[in-house]
């Protein structure tokens, strides 16, 4: 190990517990990839759904993807490698893909919750307003947002001093667990987190939410399945309070001296992340009819190619289904 690098020491056990923490972690990764891939490939097969609110949908499952892929692999080595190290470099990097990948998120959440807005407030509008452009003026938004307010967050971070001790409580790089390691002052990066927090928490979530009661009030007007969309809104927020109220928490916690534990901080590092990507396809995918359908279509499709493989190899090697016996 060179000492220039960054050792990481989350939860503090002997090599067996950490296994046992390991073992649910690589379930729900199992269950993030498959999940998210089987949403992915029935959007991507069933044309009638290339429309903007399953496009959003597509974008989520790709960015929750994207998002465990780059923290659960580093997660289980932490666990199951003694001494497990990284560079500067590589940890910069991990931690700008991170919160990158989760301001993305945050985005595409914003966006399906004004996509909704308009289709049920505004329906006569929707087409004027759901269209290819503003779909392209998005994308840049969100990629210019994202990236530029990132960027800044990460050359922030990169540029401290770090004192001798640097061992990482964490299972990846987080921005404010490589930000406690510093010497000198790192008031200009702490505060660049609380900008972070202001920038899509502060911004999204009272837009997301606001978007939600005028749909509710909506149909409320209109006497239609009142408890359904209450319910149907209701699990929404449930999952948006998870990835906000957990996130934010696990980001400023040394910044507001909330006195979280390390080994506490580490879990929600990992729960605001991984619980909502798990959960997205059944709550924005499952349970939408239409997307049902496209299973029954496309997996039906599936099962039925491998029946009659199964009849064609059955036919290949029994020689009494030969006509002539």
């Amino acid at each position: 190990m060179n000492q220039s690098d960054f050792l990481f020491l989350a939860f503090p056990l002997p090599l067996w517990q950490r296994g046992l923490i390991a073992l649910p972690l690589v379930l729900v990764f199992l269950l993030v990839l498959v999940a998210n891939g089987c949403l992915l490939l029935v959007l991507v097969r069933v044309e009638a759904l290339w429309s903007p609110m399953y496009v959003l949908v597509g974008a989520l499952c790709v960015v929750d993807l994207l998002s465990a892929t780059v923290i659960v692999p580093s997660a289980l080595l932490v666990l199951l490698q003694p001494a497990y190290h990284v560079t500067l470099g590589q940890c910069l990097t991990q931690m700008f893909l991170t919160h990158f990948l989760s301001s993305l998120e945050s985005t595409v959440l914003l966006a399906m919750a004004l996509d909704r807005y308009t289709a049920i407030c505004h329906p006569l509008k929707y087409r004027k307003l759901v269209s290819h452009s503003s779909f392209l003026v998005l994308s840049l938004f969100t990629l210019l947002r994202s990236g530029s307010v990132m960027a800044v967050l990460v050359a922030l971070a990169g540029s401290l001093d770090f004192c001798d001790s640097r061992v990482i409580e964490h299972v990846y790089c987080d921005h404010m667990a490589l930000v406690r390691l510093a010497c000198g002052d790192t008031r200009p990066s702490r505060g660049a987190g609380v900008a972070v927090i202001v920038c899509f928490v502060g911004l999204d979530i009272p837009v997301i939410v606001l978007s939600y009661f005028r749909i509710l009030a909506v149909v409320h007007r209109a006497r239609e399945d009142r408890w359904k969309a209450l319910h149907t809104c209701g699990t929404h927020l449930m999952v948006l309070l998870v990835f906000y109220l957990v996130g934010t928490v696990a980001f400023l916690s040394d910044t507001l001296r909330l006195g979280l534990n390390s080994d506490l901080n580490a879990a929600m590092g990992l729960i605001y992340i991984l619980l909502p990507a798990a959960f997205n396809p059944v709550v924005y995918g499952v349970r939408t009819v239409e997307i049902r359908h496209g299973f029954g279509r496309v997996f039906g499709r599936i099962q039925d190619v491998w029946r009659k493989k199964r009849k064609v190899s059955a036919v290949n090697v029994c020689p009494w289904t030969d006509p002539a016996h």
